[in-house]
């Protein structure tokens, strides 16, 4: 019978036998790997460009060192250039994105412009991210260096007080002192920024809000996911192929106790029959709950964060081919499961 494996504190190995870990499913070992390098990641991006991107990036070089662990090769050579390679290649690309001109197509009745979406801010919600933006730039860079540096990190880097200070070298009081003051000067410069804004602005900000809060609600069960795997107590259950699926067909199902959200990596997948699409399963106390419809890469990989119920560990789990837009209730053929599918099934 299949059971909870236990992911064993990995602060104290190497990044190449961190990267081993990793790849190897146990994504305990992103942590550690955050903590060494997400503030190096974070300065390289802020150097080109502004701090929301550079926050932007940092979480997706982590993110792709989660995705991509499989591909880093020990031979090639450390992991810290690895990691920062990626980081360089992700500021490029933004900078290539900012710069990039549309080329001039006719289209004379307007067609193939009223096709495309418009996914760009409106004007308002464009000068309320401009000004912001620039606002808050200038009430850090206003601060005094020592706290500038302390709160940066606390905040934009999401390091605790105590790595804070091990970082700068300094005892955890002060470095706690300079966290706390650095907050109170830029709430104090910050207030008559926003409130002038808010009267400024007022006609756009209820449209504005719902938007943001919904990217904000994105990121925030983004990370909240990274802190779930990344945790010492994170456990992992693996669903195995049902037979007559390739044996290495399977998903690792990653949380921890007490968590409200699993990680669903999907390997080996073959892509969804047409009309059909991969709907992942739940069981508590008998009853299947859905996970969600997970579209796999055409490499067979998918990545997908998900509820968990009742914030405790389903007493099995299941991947079935259901209708393309899903099901209510498992119905179509089992393609992977835990515990293991028995045979015949």
């Amino acid at each position: 019978m299949s059971t909870m494996r236990l992911i064993t504190d990995q602060d104290d190995l190497s990044d190449e036998e961190l990267m081993r870990e990793l790849a190897a499913g146990h994504d305990g070992a992103l942590g550690p790997l955050h903590s060494r390098y997400a503030g190096l990641i974070f300065g390289i991006a802020a150097r080109s460009l502004d701090r929301p991107a550079a926050e932007e990036i940092t979480q997706d070089v982590f993110l792709a060192v989660w995705n991509k662990a499989n591909t880093y090769d020990p031979a090639r050579g450390p992991v810290r250039p690895w990691i920062l390679q990626i980081a360089h290649l992700r500021v490029l690309n933004e900078l290539r994105r900012r710069g990039r001109r549309p080329s001039i197509v006719p289209d004379p009745d307007e067609s193939t412009l009223g096709a495309v979406a418009d996914d760009a801010p409106l004007p308002d919600e464009a000068a309320w991210q401009d000004f912001r933006r620039t606002a808050v730039q200038a009430a850090v860079a206003a601060l005094p260096p020592t706290q500038r540096e302390a709160l940066s990190l606390a905040f934009f880097d999401d390091l605790t007080h105590e790595q804070v200070a091990a970082f700068l070298g300094l005892p955890l009081g002060t470095a706690k002192t300079r966290i706390r003051t650095g907050m109170q000067r830029l709430r104090t410069s910050l207030l008559p920024v926003v409130a002038a804004a808010t009267v400024a602005l007022a006609g756009s900000l209820a449209a504005l809000g719902i938007r943001l809060q919904q990217q904000q609600t994105e990121l925030q069960r983004e990370n909240r996911a990274l802190g779930v795997v990344a945790n010492s107590s994170a456990t992992e259950v693996r669903l195995t192929a049902a037979p007559g699926v390739p044996a290495e067909t399977h998903v690792a199902y990653r949380t921890r106790p007490g968590a409200d959200l699993g990680i669903m990596t999907f390997e080996h997948f073959a892509p969804a029959p047409p009309g059909a699409a991969y709907q992942a399963w739940a069981r508590h106390d008998g009853v299947w709950r859905s996970l969600g419809v997970v579209h796999v890469d055409p490499t067979g990989y998918a990545l997908a964060i998900v509820d968990q119920p009742e914030q405790r560990t389903p007493e099995a789990l299941q991947v079935t081919l259901e209708p393309a837009g899903g099901s209510t209730l498992p119905t179509g053929p089992v393609v992977v499961a835990w515990p293991s599918p028995p045979a015949g099934k």
